[in-house]
């Protein structure tokens, strides 16, 4: 998963002295941050170019994180491993909060929806 746009950066234009233009992938960086912050989360889940990536050292923090951003809305998608015995909808909803909160904190984006996929459980052994 990735970071997308479809109209380019969100321009936030503040008291109008410029322009303020926040790219998708700090978003994403936001959202997997977010979503890690919340116990249960196991780890962020991508697919395999991601995985191996992250194997070699080079961490990314957005691994498992799609933003699609349309003007000042944005809409997330995560794919995450959650740890064995924990409530999976429980953990998701947590997910969901969180995330949408700190986007809309940190950025002023509207975060209308934020959609979590489980791709895994992580075994405690």
């Amino acid at each position: 998963m990735a970071a997308e746009q479809k109209s380019g950066d969100f321009v936030g234009n503040g008291k109008k002295i410029g322009e303020v233009k926040i790219a998708a992938d700090v978003v994403a960086v936001i959202a997997g941050l977010a979503a890690t912050e919340i116990e249960g989360v196991a780890s962020m889940a991508g697919n395999i170019t991601n995985e191996l990536i992250s194997r070699f050292g080079m961490r990314q923090l957005s691994r498992g994180v799609r933003v699609i951003m349309e003007g000042g809305v944005v809409r997330v998608e995560i794919m995450l491993n959650v740890k064995y015995g924990y409530s999976i909808p429980e953990v998701c909803g947590q997910v969901q909060e969180r995330v949408s909160q700190q986007i809309e904190n940190m950025t002023g984006l509207v975060v209308p929806e934020v959609n979590v996929r489980v791709a895994g459980v992580a075994s405690p052994y």
